[in-house]
């Protein structure tokens, strides 16, 4: 039996996964990288899992309400000013999915940016998808020796929308998140 830990942020964000032969262990991991990197180590220590897959919601600048984006790499945008002093601001979890053979098929491919801040104000950010929480877990997957993927939801566009828009979406987010997992990939 595969074991899977899920993650999500908040739990309007929850989504059950049904797939034959997973044992899905589930973690709210709470908004933002600290919260997010201490519940999931501790919710790794206790479960270990064979796959962290982290869901849920995200702004975008260039897509739209609705899409879906299965991300593999991801940057740190507080950290990205920093890598002129030999910081790391991005991390690649696709190597270690390859190798496990999990997620092959998904392929609606997204950089995810993130960052503590929630983004209203349109500004230059890298990647296709934002939050506040993926980069942290990549982070812990990777030092884990875990693989780690992120599936995001886009439920807001930065510059367009507000945080109660966010909180508006999250029902949306939620019942897509869940058409995805239990319909269109009924297995990693």
């Amino acid at each position: 039996m595969l074991k899977i830990l899920i993650t999500y942020a908040v739990q309007g964000e929850f989504v059950e996964i049904k797939w034959p032969e997973v044992e899905p262990y589930y973690v709210r991991t709470g908004i933002g990288k600290v919260k997010a990197a201490f519940h999931l180590t501790e919710a790794i220590r206790q479960v270990e899992p064979d796959l962290v897959l982290n869901l849920g919601t995200a702004g975008t600048v260039n897509h739209q309400v609705g899409d879906i984006f299965v991300c593999r790499k991801f940057i740190d945008r507080d950290m990205q000013k920093m890598t002129a002093f030999g910081l790391e601001s991005e991390i690649d979890s696709s190597a270690l999915l390859k190798e496990r053979g999990f997620c092959e098929n998904w392929i609606e491919d997204g950089i995810c940016n993130t960052g503590d801040s929630f983004l209203t104000e349109l500004t230059h950010v890298s990647g296709d998808v934002v939050d506040m929480e993926a980069y942290a877990q990549a982070f812990v997957c990777r030092a884990k020796e875990i693989p780690f993927i992120s599936v995001k939801y886009v439920s807001d566009i930065i510059g367009q929308n507000s945080v109660k828009h966010w909180e508006d979406k999250l029902a949306d987010a939620r019942q897509g998140l869940s058409h995805y997992f239990n319909v269109l990939k009924e297995r990693i």
